[in-house]
């Protein structure tokens, strides 16, 4: 049984897919970019800024379906430029201070309005 989830605490999505949808125990969190839920704009400042408030909003979307950051077993992680990685790492791993969860980074060509990073998760329960 699928259950979608939606928070107005996190962006609303920009086209046909759901913030997040829940199947059993598992919660698959769609790709989030750097825009903040209350503006509806890109977050200013560069790639620190805009993973922080990437990680912001797939906070907000784990806790609507009453999930958290420790949850998360996956994350896809897709950068414009790979040589704002250890920038990016800097700010994840104050969100992921233990068993950080599995993770593929690669570069994009593009990311939909031009942001710097865009992250999608996938997070369990027992």
């Amino acid at each position: 049984m699928k259950e979608v989830v939606y928070t107005e605490a996190a962006p609303k999505p920009i086209g046909p897919y759901s913030q997040a949808v829940k199947v059993g125990k598992m919660l698959f969190v769609a790709g989030q970019i750097p825009v903040d839920p209350k503006t509806g704009e890109v977050v200013k400042g560069g790639i620190k800024e805009q993973t922080r408030q990437v990680l912001e909003n797939i906070k907000a979307v784990l806790e609507a379906a009453g999930y958290t950051l420790g949850d998360v077993a996956m994350a896809l992680v897709f950068l414009s430029d790979l040589n704002n990685f250890t920038a990016f790492n800097e700010v994840y791993a104050q969100y992921f201070p233990e068993k950080p969860p599995a993770r593929v980074t690669v570069q994009a060509a593009r990311l939909p309005r031009d942001v710097l990073i865009e992250i999608a998760v996938i997070a369990a329960r027992e």
